[in-house]
């Protein structure tokens, strides 16, 4: 017997909002996509490739990574923004050169480093087993 199901209104609008997360999501994605293609442009015209360059290519690639896995699993594992934000936060201290206060580069060594450590401690698992959550 072939019954047909009435979604409720909550339904709806849970399955409105997935809908729309994936849209947004497709769109993150092929404005990555696009982002990184302007990246490659400017240094084939500029014909040389510098660590600044290859730090942002990275977290493209880790944007893309971060929504693969979203599609993949519907879950988004915390270490991959904190590797987004390690990454974008070395490139800082790359860019900015000498003529900011020495402070400065403690402060972002300091949270390059706190954000490391916060990677460390959500990814142990004190069995020593390994989780993919």
């Amino acid at each position: 017997m072939n019954l047909q199901k009435h979604k409720t209104p909550n339904a709806l609008v849970s399955g409105l909002i997935h809908q729309t997360e994936n849209a947004f999501l497709l769109l993150i994605g092929l404005f990555t996509v696009a982002a990184m293609f302007q990246e490659i442009m400017v240094i084939v015209e500029g014909r040389i490739v510098a660590l600044k360059d290859l730090l942002l290519m990275f977290i493209y690639v880790e944007v893309l990574a971060m929504v693969g896995v979203y599609y993949d699993s519907k879950k988004i594992p915390i270490t991959l923004p904190l590797f987004i934000a390690i990454t974008a936060l070395a490139r800082l201290v790359i860019l900015q050169g000498k003529d900011q206060p020495p402070v400065n580069l403690l402060y972002e060594s300091g949270a390059i480093l706190l954000l490391a450590i916060a990677s460390v401690v959500i990814t142990y698992k004190p069995g020593g087993g390994s989780d993919d959550d």
